[in-house]
């Protein structure tokens, strides 16, 4: 059994997926550091030097001057400013990856033209097989 699980693991779909998931985490935690230091702190300058990290509002009685402090003591709150960050990373993600399937489908064989199997006729210009030797509808010699 453990030769078989040995084995399993040892295909080549495996050792694919699992370099997948690992290059997949790296890219993820990358496009994370874009979006939210280098990304959304001009953007949220544009908008008023607003932080969007710290947008939330407070579904407990008080006030909070920012997540942090929301949190610290412990009222609950809804983090819009999160989960516009994390659908920006998500928007930045998808794009990528689509334009890497994109890239690999144009690498991809293209299938040969198949070979034509009529032609014309130098006589009558009707359309033949090409192997005719005679027309069939005006009779001339090919």
């Amino acid at each position: 059994m453990l030769k078989d699980f040995r084995a399993f693991l040892m295909r080549g779909n495996v050792v694919d997926l699992a370099v997948a998931v690992v290059i997949g985490a790296a890219f993820g935690a990358i496009v994370t550091s874009f979006v939210n230091d280098i990304l959304m702190p001009p953007v949220g300058r544009l908008l008023g030097h607003v932080n969007f990290s710290d947008l939330f509002v407070t579904l407990s009685k008080g006030s909070y001057p920012s997540l942090a402090a929301a949190k610290a003591a412990g009222a609950a709150t809804l983090n819009y400013g999160v989960f516009l960050n994390t659908v920006v990373n998500f928007v930045i993600i998808a794009f990528a990856v689509f334009l890497l399937v994109r890239g690999i489908e144009t690498l991809r064989a293209k299938p040969a033209p198949a070979s034509p199997s009529t032609k014309e006729c130098p006589q009558c210009v009707m359309t033949i097989p090409i192997r005719a030797a005679r027309c069939p509808h005006c009779t001339s010699t090919l």
